[in-house]
C-alpha cells in the first residue's frame, strides 16, 4: 500500500491548515462536540473523543481550546446537531472523490457540493458510487527526524497492533484497521511519538495521473471549493497529484 496515502497530499491540506487555522479549528471542535453528545464528555470512557482529541494535537490545537470546546458541547444538551454524512462524486476525467461532513442542514450541504463538482468538470454520485475505490484505514503519520528510529518503529507500531508500515520520502506510515487507530495510537504515544496525522481515513486502492492542465486547473479548484466549505471535514480522492503542487 506504499504511497496510496499521499504524503503529498497530506502536506498540501496542512499547508492550507496553516493558512486559515481558524476554520480548521472550528472543524475539529464540530467533531469535539458531536464525539461528547455520543459518548459524554470524559475521554476516559469516550473513544471517540480521544480520537479526536489526537487529532486536534496534531492540528497544533491548543489545549485550552480544546477543553473549552468540549465543556460547551457537554453543555449545549441539544443544541446545535450536526449530522456526519459521506458524500460521493466524480471529478475530472473520472477521479473518484468523497467528502466527509458534518452538517446541520444536509439540503444545504448537497446543494453546495453539487455546485462544486458541476462547476468543475465532475458530478456529485450516489452512495456507493465510488466506495469500492478506498479502503477505509486507521492512518497514523510520524514525520522523519533523528530522534526517530525506523526499525524501533515499526517494530513499536506493528506490536500496538498496526497492520502495515510504509516508508516515504519525509515520514512513516502506519496502517491499521479503523477500530483499531485508537489502541495503537494510544501504546505508540506512551513510547513517546508524536502524531503529523492520527485518523481514519479513506485511503484509494489505486490512484490516476491528470495530464490536461485544464483538468488538473479544475481538480485543484474543486478540492479548493471543498476544503473551503464549513461543513466539509475531510476530502480524499484517486488524483495522483503531482510533486510540484505540494
Amino acid at each position: 500500500m506504499s504511497g496510496h496515502s499521499k504524503w503529498a497530499t497530506i502536506k498540501r491540506k496542512k499547508g492550507a491548515i496553516d493558512a486559515k487555522r481558524g476554520k480548521i479549528f472550528t472543524k475539529i471542535g464540530r467533531e469535539l462536540m458531536v464525539a461528547v453528545k455520543d459518548g459524554g464528555p470524559d475521554p476516559d470512557t469516550n473513544s471517540k473523543l480521544r480520537d479526536v482529541i489526537a487529532k486536534a494535537k496534531a492540528n497544533n490545537m491548543p489545549n485550552d481550546t480544546i477543553q473549552r470546546s468540549i465543556k460547551k458541547a457537554a453543555g449545549e444538551g441539544d443544541a446545535g446537531t450536526y449530522l456526519e454524512m459521506v458524500y460521493e462524486g466524480y471529478g475530472p476525467s473520472g477521479i473518484a472523490v468523497m467528502v466527509e461532513t458534518l452538517s446541520d442542514n444536509k439540503n444545504r450541504t448537497a446543494a453546495d457540493l453539487r455546485h462544486y463538482f458541476d462547476k468543475n468538470g465532475g458530478n456529485l454520485g450516489q452512495s456507493g458510487c465510488v466506495g469500492f475505490m478506498f479502503d477505509r484505514k486507521g492512518l497514523i503519520v510520524i514525520e522523519k527526524t533523528d530522534s526517530v528510529d525506523e526499525d524501533t518503529l515499526m517494530m513499536d507500531a506493528l506490536e500496538a497492533g498496526a497492520d502495515d508500515f510504509n516508508v516515504e520520502d519525509e515520514c512513516y506510515e502506519i496502517l491499521t484497521a479503523p477500530e483499531a487507530l485508537g489502541k495503537t495510537r494510544e501504546e505508540l504515544e506512551g513510547k513517546g511519538y508524536t502524531f503529523a496525522q492520527a485518523e481514519v481515513n479513506y485511503i484509494p486502492q489505486t490512484t490516476t495521473k491528470l495530464d490536461n492542465p485544464e483538468d488538473i486547473a479544475k481538480m485543484e479548484k474543486l478540492i479548493d471549493m471543498l476544503e473551503e466549505n464549513d461543513d466539509v471535514q475531510n476530502v480524499y480522492h484517486t488524483w495522483d497529484m503531482p510533486e510540484e503542487d505540494e
